[in-house]
């Protein structure tokens, strides 16, 4: 299981990489890997404010479907369309196939998120 240094996780397997005031958001390696291959990934709206916890959209794969949480409040500035025409990125590389580009509403919402060996820990009891 891939974990990258720097990022933001949640409990329910999102990453958030901030970038200034602007942050991505994907699925971590331990979620694709769970859910299995990857056949469609619903996308939020451009534009759309999105609060922290709400579900930003559906991930489906062979086996389950699932929401993806919002980890943190935000406005959609940008989706990833590549993920439209080809789900399986995300099962190829899910720390470079991010889903949408945001704009932080509070970046205090970071402080409330895990970092990387938080995370690997939380993993390993889910496990």
């Amino acid at each position: 299981m891939k974990i990258v240094s720097g990022l933001y996780y949640t409990k329910d397997h999102e990453w958030v990489k901030v970038e200034g005031k602007e942050a991505l958001v994907g699925i971590t390696d331990f979620a694709q890997h769970a859910l299995g291959a990857i056949v469609y990934v619903e996308l939020p709206e451009v534009d759309e404010e999105i609060e922290g916890e709400e579900s930003f959209g559906t991930i489906e794969s062979v086996k389950a479907a699932s929401d993806m949480l919002m980890p943190v409040t935000g406005t959609v500035l940008e989706v990833n369309e590549d993920l439209e025409n080809d789900p399986s990125l995300v099962n190829s590389a899910p720390y470079e196939n991010w889903i949408m580009k945001i704009s932080l509403s509070n970046p205090a919402d970071l402080d409330e998120l895990m970092n990387a060996d938080e995370y690997e820990a939380f993993c390993k009891e889910e496990a």
